[in-house]
Formats: structure tokens, sequence, C-alpha cells
């Protein structure tokens, strides 16, 4: 897999161009999500994911502030993907007999 190097410690660019925490699989999207959802701080963040140093931490933050309209803009395409996949998921025997039954 080819990765580019950034001007950011810790965040390298994977070969779809998507910023990743480098020596991580963690793509930066993924611990702002945490970031955004939860409210969690950096020191939170890194009790949550603590394979991550604060400086990595520190350093996606700082990635995604200065990409932040792009990087909002990606974060939004997975919801809207993630949703569209559940509307058209087919239903589950589970939730279908639950349902029947007046449990949900």
């Amino acid at each position: 897999m080819v990765m580019t190097e950034t001007r950011y410690k810790h965040i390298i660019l994977d070969g779809q161009n998507r910023p990743i925490i480098e020596g991580t699989t963690m793509k930066v999207t993924e611990l702002v999500e945490s970031h955004l959802a939860y409210g969690w701080s950096p020191q939170e963040l890194h009790f949550q994911y603590p394979y991550l140093t604060l400086g990595q931490i520190y350093s996606a933050l700082a990635y995604y502030w200065d990409h932040k309209e792009e990087l909002d803009r990606k974060i939004q395409e997975g919801f809207e993907f993630a949703e569209e996949m559940r509307r058209n998921a087919e239903p589950w025997p589970l939730r279908e007999r639950l349902k029947a039954e007046g449990r949900i």
C-alpha cells in the first residue's frame, strides 16, 4: 500500500488519500467521531484508545481542525451511506418476531 507523508507528525495518507494515524489502522475521522459524539477530551480519547499516544491524538485533532470542511463532508457521507444500508437491509427475523409479539 502506498503511503504519503503529511506535514503532521503521526498522520499519513493511505492509498485512497484518507488520513490515518501512523502505525495504526485508525482513520483520523474515526477518532474525531468519538471526540465529537461523546465530547471526549484528548486525555479521555487516550484512556479509551490506550494504544494511541497523546501526540498521535493531538496531531489527529490538529489535522481535523485544519481540514474540517473536507473531513466533515466525509463523515457525513459515511453516515448517509450507513443510513441507506440500514433502510435497504432485509428485516431481521428476530426483530420481526419480537415486533409481532409486541415486545418492541
